[in-house]
């Protein structure tokens, strides 16, 4: 068998004659090329490799000197940021970093003792124009837009042409008029919601309840002495404010989107107000008067059911009266009381001992006090009356016979008298702007009769009506000083009553029995004396007249000017209300008796209706 060819003899091998496998055949290998040819040596100094010169030692130095003074300034620069100044810089930071923004919650409502709306917050729109924005004519937006705001078209029209832009129409617009302005659909008109408060009984209240402004600060009445009881408490709201400037809240607190229901209630009662507010204009506008006030109160415990200021004011529209009718002048003004203050001081005489209920005294008619002359108001009629018991004196409302019994005490123990009853002092109330009466010296007072004199039959001092009305509460309630309030508490949606202020403690200044005495002297003003006006049939009433001169800026007094006035206590055999009626500047001929009592008999008569007061005694048995 013949043996097989290897491959390489089965197929020719192929030599190849190309020149460039030629010449790299004929090269030797890398590693024997670098063998036969060593490293030639260079041929030149520069060719030589350059070596690093040694450093100078003062190079060194200047390089290390200058780190370390970077070192410690830069150092100090920390102290000063991080310790010096960090509470600085931190305070700083977190003002540009953090804002904190108080959530407007509405005001607490106001109600009177029935639980009626006094005041309230609702939803209110402004209305703004941007005339440059309008696609429409401005005469179509005025005429269509004017007759939802009650004005004519030509008073829009003024608006819209003062600016081209942010001209306030209105700030005080109903949902329901926002709604029907916003139906309308003109560019360039943009309502805005807030809150706005109400006073639903406009004027009725308003010397009690007082306004807030624009900020929704109270500036008047309970809204402006009661300001921490109407807020509540609101937590603020921090926000982060983020590397673009935006605001991102960084946590809400707790019940933040809930507030209480609770309400501030009064003790006044909106339908005797009403009455006494009708009472009072009638008889302002028959005697054509300046002014007038009429307020009752609660003797028990001093809550004032009506405090009644004329002329007043609409809260809603505060900004459309004059400023000077805001303040309730029944505690901030000053007026000398006259003959209503005749049973205080027989009050004061009969605690000091120096009369009793049954003493007589002789009325003159006319006397001299120094260089002074002292008359009765109806001397040039009647002249000297005689013997009179203090009854008399009171009924007849005579000055003699008053200042015959304050001669009967020492000026000293008549001034300390004065004083413990506060003359001089401010009342102490719930309500604002309570201003302080105006006593004499004790050293004028005690060194000059005439002083004590004229302050027997109420002139010479001052006091306010409210305080007037406090002392003669002592007389109904058995000697006791309450304070006058209005404010009951806070009570829920429900009416419950959830807080109660805490009242001073009533102030003991008169006997009982001295008290009772001088009840029945007033209730005979009412039967047989200057009050007579008064009379309620069925009823017992006490009251007193009063009719003082008012003082002249130029010094003494005014020979026209004059302030009438009438208390009345209800009823006589179990106190409980006392009524006062003050006007200022009433013209003709007017006192206390045809001005003043007229308004306290309607305002009674109102009262005994609403507390459901039964008749003292049978219609049938008066005489």
């Amino acid at each position: 068998m013949a043996k097989a060819d290897p491959p390489s003899s089965r197929y020719p091998r192929r030599r190849s004659n190309s020149p460039e496998l030629l010449q790299w055949r004929r090269q030797p290998p890398l590693a024997a090329k670098e063998k036969q040819q060593p490293l030639a040596e260079p041929s030149s100094k520069e060719e030589q490799l350059d070596l690093p010169q040694q450093a100078s030692p003062l190079r060194l130095v200047l390089v290390w000197g200058v780190l370390l003074v970077s070192s410690l300034a830069l150092g100090w620069n920390l102290y000063r940021l991080q310790i010096i100044r960090g509470s600085e810089l931190r305070s700083l930071a977190r003002q540009q970093q953090m804002v904190s923004l108080r959530p407007f919650v509405p005001r607490r409502s106001i109600l009177d003792r029935n639980g009626n709306f006094l005041a309230l917050d609702r939803p209110a729109y402004s209305l703004y124009a941007h005339p440059r924005l309008f696609k429409a004519p401005k005469e179509a937006i005025a005429t269509a837009v004017a007759p939802l705001l009650k004005r004519t078209p030509d008073q829009l029209l003024k608006q819209f042409n003062s600016a081209a832009t942010g001209v306030r129409i209105d700030n005080s617009l109903s949902e329901e008029v926002a709604d029907r302005i916003s139906a309308l659909r003109y560019d360039g008109i943009e309502l805005v919601k807030h809150y706005s408060r109400l006073y639903p009984q406009q004027q009725l209240a308003a010397d009690v309840v007082g306004f807030v402004n624009v900020d929704h600060k109270g500036q008047a009445g309970v809204e402006y002495s009661q300001e921490k009881l109407l807020e509540r408490f609101v937590r603020s709201v921090r926000l982060n404010r983020s590397g673009n400037g935006a605001l991102v809240p960084s946590g809400f607190p707790e019940g933040l989107s809930n507030f209480d229901d609770l309400r501030v209630q009064l003790t006044i009662d909106s339908r005797l107000q009403r009455s006494a507010r009708a009472a009072l204009k009638q008889q302002m506008q028959l005697f054509n008067a300046k002014r007038g006030t009429v307020l009752v109160m609660d003797v028990r415990d001093g809550s004032l059911l009506t405090l009644v200021s004329e002329p007043s004011y609409d809260p809603n529209q505060f900004y459309k009266y004059d400023v000077g009718l805001y303040k309730n002048w029944a505690l901030t003004d000053l007026y000398e009381p006259g003959s209503t203050f005749k049973p205080i001081n027989v009050a004061i005489a009969l605690e000091a001992g120096v009369i009793k209920p049954d003493t007589v005294i002789r009325d003159e008619g006319q006397i001299a006090v120094g260089s002074e002359l002292i008359s009765n108001y109806n001397f040039e009629e009647r002249g000297s009356p005689g013997l009179l018991t203090i009854t008399q004196i009171i009924s007849n409302s005579s000055n003699v016979g008053m200042v015959h019994i304050v001669e009967k005490m020492r000026s000293q123990t008549f001034y300390g008298w004065l004083e413990r009853l506060g003359i001089g002092q401010a009342v102490e109330t719930d309500l604002p702007f309570s201003a302080a009466g105006s006593l004499q010296s004790q050293e004028s007072f005690t060194t000059s009769r005439i002083y004590a004199a004229t302050a027997a039959f109420g002139q010479g001092f001052s006091l306010t009506p409210i305080q007037l009305l406090q002392l003669h509460g002592a007389i109904a309630n058995g000697g006791k000083l309450v304070s006058p309030h209005v404010v009951r508490g806070l009570t829920d949606s429900k009416g419950v009553l959830y807080w109660q202020p805490t009242l001073p403690s009533p102030r003991p200044v008169f006997s009982s029995d001295t008290t009772q005495a001088v009840l029945e002297m007033m209730e005979a003003v009412v039967k047989n004396g200057t009050g007579r006006v008064a009379q309620i049939p069925g009823y017992r009433v006490a009251g007193k007249t009063g009719t003082s001169q008012k003082a002249s800026p130029s010094g003494g007094y005014s020979a026209t000017a004059r302030i009438t006035s009438f208390v009345g206590i209800v009823p006589v055999d179990s106190p409980r209300y006392v009524v006062l009626a003050v006007v200022d500047e009433p013209q003709g001929r007017a006192f206390g008796s045809n001005v003043t009592a007229p308004i306290v008999k309607s305002v009674m008569e109102a009262l005994m209706a609403i507390e459901q007061i039964p008749p003292s005694q049978p219609l049938e048995a008066q005489d």
